[in-house]
Formats: structure tokens, sequence, C-alpha cells
């Protein structure tokens, strides 16, 4: 186990932008800390397009996030690329294993890991995952030019998915349970108005099947009198759900859907435990990258007056 005994004044968990942006922060507040996460970007670095970030017209989240990560080194901060495998609140201090075996110690922590894709959760769907399945339209969308594929939910990010996957495929069903899309408003026009996109309605994918790769899908509605469609891929967009697990020995108070419950200033219900992002509660649930960065940013103040006054 890799430890220098060192103790820093605040250890960010997650290199999302809830993460980096309270990174940029704790820097300018001189706080002594280091940003420790498995990947940059989190789930922001799937989205083919964001069009709604101040000072970005049209980017990729791959490119805002590196922009993001640019500044946080930029701004003095450190990034360890590894994953958290235990935490122990002992003695006011906070000692945190990783993944690589290394040991971090802190007096006060930041949870802003983020969330991951939801599952729907059916027979083979695992057996078919990187061969059809997908949660990644950004990742994987290329592979499957020219083929049929389908989209399941009805969300910002299934129809962003979509029009991202129309520009590749020949054709794209788009799959939602409800009898209407609740993306906003531009990005439901402009997928009914794609020629490649095909809108399902009032629909569920209960079954998936094929021999070495994914072939077919069940609906368990009848579109054009069948219920099955022939598909070479199908891309899973119905949301997602909070990484809190490795926090459950902390005892941090979480909500009935598992998100960290959080006070104006992101502090969690223990003490020297704050929180920022999608795993928040905060932000009136609207789980964006600018909340996400809000956020961030509100949670290192709150440890920097934290730390002043007491220490």
């Amino acid at each position: 186990m890799k430890t220098d005994n060192k103790i820093y004044d605040l250890v960010i968990l997650g290199a999302g932008p809830a993460g980096l942006t309270a990174s940029i922060y704790a820097s300018r507040y001189k706080l002594d800390h280091v940003i420790i996460g498995k990947s940059i970007g989190g789930l922001a670095t799937d989205a083919h397009k964001i069009c709604n970030y101040p000072s970005e017209k049209d980017i990729s989240g791959f490119e805002l996030m590196e922009k993001i990560k640019d500044c946080a080194l930029h701004a003095g901060g450190e990034i360890v690329m590894d994953e958290i495998i235990d935490i122990e609140n002992e003695n006011g201090s906070f000692t945190i294993k990783t993944k690589l075996e290394k040991t971090f110690f802190t007096k006060t922590l930041l949870i802003a890991s983020g969330t991951e894709r939801r599952r729907l959760d059916i027979d083979n769907e695992s057996q078919f995952f990187g061969r059809g399945i997908s949660y990644c339209a950004t990742c994987d969308g290329p592979l499957f030019k020219n083929k049929t594929v389908a989209v399941i939910g009805g969300s910002n990010s299934a129809i962003t998915a979509a029009l991202h996957l129309a520009s590749f495929a020949q054709k794209v069903y788009l799959i939602y349970r409800k009898d209407q899309l609740r993306g906003e408003p531009v990005w439901i026009e402009e997928a009914k108005n794609n020629s490649n996109i095909e809108i399902i309605y009032n629909t569920n994918v209960v079954g998936v099947d094929g021999d070495t790769k994914l072939q077919k899908i069940t609906l368990d509605n009848e579109h054009n009198n069948c219920s099955t469609l022939d598909v070479d891929g199908m891309f899973i967009e119905i949301g997602s759900v909070p990484k809190t697990v490795i926090y459950d020995k902390l005892g941090i108070k979480l909500d009935e859907k598992k998100y960290i419950i959080i006070s104006p200033d992101q502090a969690t219900s223990i003490e020297k435990i704050w929180a920022a992002g999608d795993v928040t509660t905060g932000s009136n649930n609207f789980r964006q990258i600018i909340t996400a960065c809000s956020e961030g940013a509100i949670a290192a103040e709150s440890i920097f007056k934290y730390l002043q006054l007491k220490g």
C-alpha cells in the first residue's frame, strides 16, 4: 500500500464537472487537495453535442470536459486516475484506499461521484453488451453505419442519442414507454423532422435475441402488426442512478432513490463531508453540467469557510 502520510485539506472523489470545478475553486482558496477518479468527465463525456453551456455554441461532451480539466490543472489541481475501494472515518479525519493500492488522508471529503447508466434489467441484456447493446451512442455510434438501431428512452439523452445515430445509421427507432417525449422542445422537433428516425410511443422493450450478436428486440406492443423489430444495435438511454454504494458505510443520509441529501451549502448529514453534482438532491434535481459545476463551486467555498473556522 503506497502512502506518504500527507494529510490533505480536501480530497475530491470524482473527476466530473462537479469535482473538477470544485478543484478550480479549491486552488483559488489555496486548499491542499487532490481529485481521485476513474475517468475524466463522467457521463458528460458521452454527450455528442452540448448547446446550452455558456460560452460554447456547440461542443461535444468530451471536448467540454477536456477544457474544464485543463482549467483545473492550470489552477493547480492534481488528478489521480484510480478507483476508491474503501473509506474510513477515524479521529476526525478520513483514510481513503484505492484499487491501485494507494492511501490518502484528508481533513474533509467532497463526494462528486456522479451517476451511472440505468439498465433495462431484461434477460440477456448483459450477454449482448458490446455485441449490439450499448449505453453510449457517442462511443459506439460510428460502428453502426448504414445499420438499423433502436434507442430506448424519451428524455434529452435518448433524443440526442437518436439524432447522433441518425447521422450514421440507415434507420433509428426511438422507443419510449409514454405517449410523448419529455426532452427539450428544440430536440423533440429536430427528432420528429429527421427522416431517419421513427418514434414508437407507449412501448417497452421486453426481450433481446440473437446468435453471437443482437439481431432482434421484442416489444410489449405491436408495431406495424409485429411485436419484434430486427435491429443491429440497441442504445439504452433511460436515465441514471447515483454511485453511492462505496459511501454507505459512512452513514450519509440518502433519499429514497439513493441520492445524497444535501443542505444549501452542499453539506451532507456527516460533518466534514460535502457532496456535489448529479449524485445529490441539489439544484432542484435539475441534473445538468452547469448545475454540477455550480454545486462544485459552492461546496469548495463551504469547505474553505469550514476549515478557516475549524482548522
